[in-house]
């Protein structure tokens, strides 16, 4: 099972940027689907972006389409989150999940979770 460390949050002025990175290990990340969620207190964790296993394959929630852009690389074992735009309903804690299914979907099974890394954006 993977295990996967996210990195990259922080503190930012609305319309500023921020790059998050979730790195695994684990050998089946080439193999899995990977995804980012987010969770603001006193709401329940939501999907943001997904990308399949060769990276050919992108979802979006609707609240992030065309701000945000999820990318990986395999020989790094590493996804990404591009956050461009940001708005302060962004604010949350972000995970990244592994996603058996390789091809991906707009709802992932995410059978692995990193610990998270917060992103605040500031009005």
């Amino acid at each position: 099972q993977e295990q996967l460390v996210e990195s990259g949050g922080g503190l930012v002025q609305a319309g500023g940027s921020l790059r998050l990175s979730c790195a695994a290990s684990g050998r089946t990340f080439n193999s899995y689907a990977m995804a980012w969620f987010r969770q603001a207190p006193g709401k329940e964790r939501e999907f943001v972006a997904d990308i399949s296993w060769s990276g050919g394959t992108t979802y979006y929630s609707d609240s992030v389409q065309g701000r945000f852009t999820i990318s990986r690389d395999n020989a790094k074992n590493t996804v990404y989150l591009q956050m461009n735009s940001l708005k302060p309903e962004d604010s949350a804690v972000y995970y990244c999940g592994a996603d058996p299914h390789p091809y991906g979907d707009r709802n992932p099974s995410v059978i692995s979770w990193g610990k998270g890394t917060q992103v605040t954006v500031a009005r």
